[in-house]
């Protein structure tokens, strides 16, 4: 099992910057994927970004260039660098977590992100 912890959001006005963290614990293996969902109300979640345990990341679309994801192996930690925030980045973030191995998936709590004048 996997717990994961996610810190970080709140409300924010447009254009500010938020940094979301999300803390793995529990039987971490040592090739995983951790990442970030979003949900918005009334829609579908969807994806926000990724990375590997080797560094290797992806994002969608409409967070390039504005979010950025990293993570510290050594805290078992991945970060979301969110700038440039705009009313449609509304939605509760939750962060993931793939073994490798198993394909066993893990997923926190979910974060309420608000960007609102």
């Amino acid at each position: 099992q996997v717990q994961l912890v996610e810190s970080g959001g709140g409300l924010v006005q447009p254009g500010e910057s938020l940094r979301l963290s999300c803390k793995a614990s529990g039987s971490v293996f040592s090739t995983n994927v951790m990442g970030w969902y979003r949900q918005a109300p009334a829609k579908e979640r969807e994806f926000v970004a990724s990375i590997t345990r080797g560094g290797i990341t992806n994002s969608a679309d409409s967070v390039k260039g504005r979010f950025t994801i990293s993570r510290d192996n050594a805290k078992n930690t991945v970060y979301l660098q969110m700038n440039s925030l705009k009313p449609e980045d509304t939605a509760v973030y939750s962060c993931y977590f793939r073994a490798t191995s198993t394909g066993n998936a893990y997923w926190g709590q979910g974060t309420q992100v608000t960007v609102s004048s």
